[in-house]
């Protein structure tokens, strides 16, 4: 791609493998591309990226998927994106474009749109994917938003996007195909879904 990278892989005590295959990667492509950064336990998705950020040596950042439902062919087209507009963040989104979700039944589909619709109706975010996590930030922005960003799990991503429009930052979207991964299961329950509602009407109440 002509471009500088590292690859930072954060672990968290994963029980399918991931650490063993990133250690094959290390010893292929060398420890200054592929840096395994493991911890022990599941500590949750914020601290994994605070993790990551205390690592990373780009004045960017590339947030995605390990299991490939994020697809790297996009990264090149979100690094042209952020060129083109100079924006603070671009964010991948499946609702846009030619951009759509590949291997979800139809409820987590429903639950998907339902869940950007309201946010939409409630924040106003001016943008079209909220609930996905493949991003490329500005460095210092992202590091900005963890201080500000106080919600866990599924609220995270839209946090995330609210906080940047709260603060001026500019964003730009890449329309992209997510595909469900082949192995492992998604953990989106009930609870899940609960706690979804929660934050939206505690950011609803707060921005």
């Amino acid at each position: 791609s002509g471009n500088n990278f590292e690859i930072i892989i954060i672990d968290d005590g994963s029980p399918d493998g991931t650490q063993e295959i990133a250690e094959q990667l290390e010893k292929i492509y060398g420890s200054d591309k592929i840096l395994l950064r493991p911890r022990a336990r599941k500590l949750g998705l914020g601290t994994a990226y605070i993790h990551g950020m205390k690592h990373a040596t780009g004045n960017f950042i590339v947030i995605m998927d390990a299991d490939l439902s994020h697809h790297p062919k996009f990264i090149p087209e979100f690094i042209r994106k952020q060129k083109e507009g100079n924006f603070d963040i671009v964010s991948g989104t499946r609702y846009k474009g030619n951009g759509g979700v590949y291997g979800w039944d139809l409820k987590r589909k429903l639950i998907s749109r339902g869940a950007n619709f309201i946010t939409q109706v409630l924040l106003r975010p001016g943008a079209s994917d909220l609930t996905g996590s493949f991003r490329l930030y500005r460095k210092e922005v992202l590091q900005k938003l963890m201080e500000k960003c106080v919600s866990k799990g599924y609220v995270f991503q839209m946090e995330m996007i609210v906080r940047a429009r709260q603060l001026g930052y500019t964003i730009g979207e890449v329309p992209i195909s997510f595909v469900d991964r082949v192995y492992g299961e998604s953990k989106l329950g009930g609870n899940e879904i609960v706690s979804f509602l929660k934050g939206l009407l505690t950011l609803f109440a707060t921005t």
